[in-house]
């Protein structure tokens, strides 16, 4: 093999058995979520994240790589601190009780563990990829788009008894509660609040870490 084709066939960044091994897991995911709780499910970040990811994963994509970075890592680390603390019998937010739910099928909580180990997956992808800054504007608005959808189209809470298994509260539009709206304040200052906190507070630190990090020049 010559030095021309070496340059037009890089080496691949990701190892194949990660890109083979998540995308098994997907094939598992994608079928058993949507039969369970039907497609609006995968509305919600996390998911949307995923898809990115796979995305990532095979085309090497940067851009795809750091948008869910940017919008994930620190949601996702905030999972495990609250997975952790549920282990010593804390709730310290209660996003994750329903991990040690036994109500729930253990295959589906196992299926749930992705949010542990997604944002270490982020991590390795921008560390091997490099960092786009497109990712911040490119997610927020993505973001925005799904919040808006969230609210506007979809169930809130509380979820249908006839119904149990559909998502409702997608994406806290109606609160941290799935049991009941919040009534802290107005349906449309707590999105608006969402609109502008999320992106402020979440969205642009991560932004900067990642672009002083593997910021690509």
């Amino acid at each position: 093999m010559s030095a021309t084709d070496v340059a037009v066939f890089p080496a691949p960044r990701i190892p194949l058995a990660l890109k083979i091994a998540f995308t098994v897991f997907m094939a598992v995911l994608v079928p058993f979520y949507w039969i369970t709780y039907g497609p609006t499910n995968f509305l919600y970040f996390c998911d949307v994240a995923m898809f990115f990811t796979l995305a990532a994963l095979w085309t090497e994509s940067p851009l795809l790589a750091a948008m869910p970075a940017v919008g994930l890592i620190v949601p996702q680390f905030v999972w495990c601190v609250d997975f952790i603390a549920g282990c010593f019998g804390v709730s310290l937010l209660g996003m994750t009780d329903y991990m040690f739910d036994p109500g729930i099928a253990l295959f589906a909580r196992g299926l749930s563990s992705f949010h542990a180990w997604l944002p270490f997956v982020l991590v390795f992808l921008v560390a091997r990829l490099g960092y786009d800054r497109r990712a911040f504007p490119y997610w927020t608005v993505l973001a925005w788009a799904l919040l808006a959808v969230c609210y506007l189209l979809l169930p809130a809470p509380p979820p249908d008894p006839a119904r149990p298994n559909v998502p409702v509260n997608i994406n806290y539009v109606y609160g941290f509660s799935d049991a009941a709206a919040q009534t802290w304040m107005p349906g449309w200052a707590w999105l608006a609040l969402l609109f502008v906190g999320l992106p402020l507070l979440v969205f642009w630190p991560t932004h900067q870490v990642l672009q002083h990090w593997r910021g690509q020049r």
